[in-house]
């Protein structure tokens, strides 16, 4: 299987951040966004290329628009770092 492109990596990793930041679960994020567990974490694997109607759910669970889901990814992607909180 060929690695996923750049930027749904650097998407799965935005929604990670956010969601360790949030100290959520892949299930609590999954009851908050109305998306279902497995594909989460398909999606934070790089294993998914999410529509936009599955963008601003899974932002609006983290507590974000889908604008600045999709900020956070294009920073990860162009290789800056994000804060995440020392607990996660």
């Amino acid at each position: 299987m060929p690695a996923a492109p750049a930027f749904q990596a650097a998407l799965g990793l935005a929604v990670k951040h956010r969601r360790q930041e949030l100290q959520l679960t892949q299930e609590q994020l999954s009851l908050l966004s109305e998306l279902h567990q497995r594909w989460i974490s398909n999606i934070e694997t790089g294993k998914r290329n999410p529509s936009y109607a599955s963008i601003r759910r899974l932002a609006t669970g983290l507590g974000l628009s889908a604008s600045e889901l999709i900020a956070r990814a294009e920073q990860i992607e162009a290789g800056e770092t994000l804060a995440v909180s020392a607990t996660s």
